[in-house]
């Protein structure tokens, strides 16, 4: 049943086995300066199609990726997924499973993640991946005090191209565990030196690639600068299909790679759920977060699938646990391995070389425009515009339009005035010639 038929009889009888009087009791612990002391201003109950086509009329009012030319990134790409993906993952045997403990009833599962784990090591250019975490925020928070753990330091810097919301999610997780962050000005122009904040507490260097604005760079000699002083690279990225086209992060030198998975066989979804990737150098593998399944043989000599790696607290370790996230996003995970397999290796990197070119052809048009200026020496396939009105006002007149624009950085950096002006660009292989034309014609009109 969609809702739970209890009524007042039922939620007495289970206040009283809980051994409270009331639901009140429930919430002692809250303090009261948070508490509403008025109920929220909602409808009453209602049955469920008068609910069904409240809700609809809401979700009318947006306007979805799907229902309009749309050049959004920022973390969160729309790619073409095959009917097929969507269809295979409702099976009952991949959506009902959960945590594979018992391999001799788990083997699909388990088989599954050691192939999506083989396919982000190939993918990242690295020696190990794990069978995923949450999303690509809380991903490089984990690489953070991953390096932590392995140098026995606790400072990690920051580059200024990072992701906001990785950066903030790392922030956030330093707080609580008595480590130093420090994050380099924001780098709009892609031209930052980060060597100069490296010092002897230093853990980490943490840098995407592409950057947040869309640069992309060697970061060969970083990589050696950090390891002649004893801390790991990290490198993180934000769209995934970027790796079908670029020199993979392993093959530069990082130690930790990271990143959001969402744009393969997972559907644009704005808060989830997505897919953190996470894959290091063997050597490193025992601080390695999340689960790793391993290949086996049983007794008869067959060829199986084990969890051959996972600290969590779920386990004894409890306060020793190298994570204490408790999900690694499994059906997104198979979603991610579902797509790619389809693809194959050919086909991943003729997608990538799609998604350039589209982006390629999509800024030769925009520099025409008066009042357009690319900031961008080198993107993939998305890139950052300086604008001659404020972006918010530009992207507004544009959703008027019915064509959603891009993201106003400044909506990711509140209350910095330098960011108003700058608008951030995607451009994949689902963006027609037609989308082209009305994002042309309407920057046009509006600036």
């Amino acid at each position: 049943m969609r809702y739970l038929p209890l009524g007042q009889s039922d939620r007495e009888e289970m206040l009283k086995d809980i051994g409270v009087s009331s639901v009140d009791d429930l919430f002692v612990d809250v303090p009261k300066s948070v508490l509403l002391d008025t109920p929220v201003d909602l409808p009453k109950t209602a049955g469920e199609m008068q609910v069904e086509r409240s809700i609809s009329a809401m979700a009318r009012k947006n306007l979805g990726t799907s229902q309009a030319p749309s050049f959004l990134g920022g973390g969160a790409y729309r790619h073409h997924v095959p009917a097929a993906v969507d269809h295979l993952i409702q099976r009952g045997e991949f959506l009902t499973s959960y945590t594979p403990y018992q391999p001799e009833v788990s083997q699909g599962t388990l088989q599954y993640l050691f192939e999506f784990q083989t396919q982000v090591s190939m993918l990242t250019g690295m020696d190990v991946a794990n069978a995923s975490l949450y999303d690509g925020a809380t991903a490089t928070a984990e690489a953070v005090m991953m390096a932590a753990r392995v140098t026995k330091r606790k400072k990690a810097v920051l580059s200024g191209g990072l992701h906001p919301h990785y950066r903030d999610v790392t922030l956030t997780q330093a707080r609580f565990m008595d480590f130093a962050v420090e994050s380099a000005d924001v780098d709009v122009e892609g031209k930052e030196d980060l060597t100069a904040l490296i010092d002897d507490k230093t853990a980490c260097v943490v840098v995407q690639n592409p950057s947040f604005f869309g640069h992309v760079k060697d970061l060969t000699g970083l990589a050696e600068t950090c390891h002649e002083k004893g801390v790991l690279l990290v490198v993180a990225f934000g769209e995934v299909v970027s790796l079908g086209a670029i020199t993979p992060p392993g093959a530069m030198g990082a130690d930790i790679v990271v990143g959001e998975g969402q744009s393969l066989g997972n559907a644009v979804n704005y808060g989830g759920p997505y897919l953190g990737l996470m894959a290091c150098r063997q050597k490193f593998v025992r601080q390695m977060p999340g689960r790793l399944v391993g290949e086996t043989t049983d007794v008869e000599g067959r060829r199986g699938w084990v969890l051959t790696l996972s600290t969590r607290e779920q386990h004894i370790r409890r306060e020793k646990a190298t994570s204490n996230i408790c999900t690694n996003s499994g059906l997104c995970a198979l979603a991610f391995n579902m797509h790619l397999t389809m693809l194959g290796e050919v086909g991943f990197t003729k997608l990538a070389k799609i998604n350039h070119a589209h982006a390629s052809l999509l800024v030769d048009r925009l520099e025409e425009i008066s009042g357009v200026e690319l900031v961008n020496e080198s993107f993939f396939n998305e890139f950052t515009l300086r604008l001659s009105k404020p972006a918010t006002e530009v992207v507004d007149a544009l959703v008027e339009k019915e064509i959603l624009g891009g993201i106003p950085v400044s909506r990711l950096y509140p209350g910095d005035s330098d960011m108003a002006d700058l608008l951030l660009v995607a451009a994949t292989e689902v963006n027609t010639v037609e989308d082209m034309d009305a994002l042309v014609n309407g920057l046009k009109e509006v600036l």
